[in-house]
Order: C-alpha cells, then structure tokens, then sequence
C-alpha cells in the first residue's frame, strides 16, 4: 500500500472534519507540534508501531506529543482514535505532514528555514520573514536553526529553493577549485 496515498486521503478527511468544525486553526497547531514531535524524538514512531503497546498507551503518547499537559480537543482526539482503530498509527508522522501542506496551501503560508552559525535577533528574523512574504506574496513562517558547523553565513531554504551563503560551503568550493587546478597541471 502506497503511504503517500494513505496519508493524503486521511489529511484530507482531516482537513474537511476541520472545516466542518470550524477547528482547522486549533488541529493545524496541534498536527505541527506532533510533526515536530516525530522529527525531535524518533523514538516516538517506533513505539507507535510496536504492536505489544496497548492502544490507550498510544492514545495517550500521541495526545501528549501534540498538545502536552493541555486538554486534548475533541476533533483530535477522534481522529486519533480513529487512526488507531485502524491501525493507521505507522503513516501518523506523514498524514500529519500532509496535513500541514493542505493547510498551508489553503491558507497561502510559506515556509523558509534560515540556518546560521549563531542566534539571528529578532529584529532580523522580522526582516527576513517580512521580506519572503513580501517576494512571495504569501504569509511565511520562518524557522531558524543554529549550526555551528556552517562557520558562519548563512543558508536560506524557502520552498524547493536553496541559497547557501555559508562560509563551510565557500571553503569547500576553494578547496575544490585547488584540487581541479592541480589535477589540471599533472
């Protein structure tokens, strides 16, 4: 069975539920926070497809992955019991991911991850964010990671583009350049 398109029919099922309710906004936090959850912990999706875990101890993991000690909300809460009741819990992580798509496109939202050596301030968070929404006419959420590793600069990701301006990458690109102009010369 294909889990892009077991994902998709259950996002999409999510997705009219939650309009229906009015609950899209609430279910589209909760599905970002679980799908963040899967990402930090993954841990998380073995246990859920360990078939000795007893259904209500996977009730309860993904109720507190999605919204922690808050109270879970009924539209959540069904969906999950549905996805268990038919032992769906091993395609959560993408229904969860597909989720998000539908949303965003819906909503018109971007999404960018800037990566950099050190913490950006808030202020050039708000400049970056404010200036891909203006470029792509859409809302954007902006995700900052810090990476030593780059040195310093910085990569920008926002939908399949990529522009890395890390100094890593320029050090490895001058590297490269030596290389080929010796192997040139011998």
């Amino acid at each position: 069975m294909d889990i892009g398109i077991v994902s998709m029919r259950y996002a999409k099922a999510l997705m009219e539920y939650a309009k229906s309710t009015g609950t899209e906004d609430r279910l589209y936090t909760e599905m970002r926070t679980l799908s963040r959850s899967f990402e930090k912990h993954p841990d998380l999706r073995a246990a859920l497809e360990n078939p000795v875990l007893p259904v209500q101890e996977k009730f309860s993991l993904i109720c507190t992955a999605a919204v922690g000690d808050a109270p879970v909300g009924q539209e959540l809460s069904r969906f999950v019991t549905l996805i268990l009741k038919n032992r769906r819990e091993a395609f959560l992580q993408y229904i969860c991911l597909s989720y998000l798509d539908l949303y965003r496109k819906s909503r018109h939202i971007g999404v960018a991850k800037l990566t950099t050596a050190v913490p950006v301030s808030r202020e050039i968070w708000e400049r970056i964010r404010n200036s891909a929404s203006h470029l792509l006419h859409a809302k954007m959420e902006l995700q900052t990671d810090v990476d030593p590793s780059i040195e310093g600069g910085f990569i920008f990701d926002i939908n399949d583009f990529r522009l890395d301006a890390s100094i890593a990458t320029q050090l490895k690109r001058v590297k490269q350049q030596f290389i080929d102009k010796n192997r040139r010369i011998v």
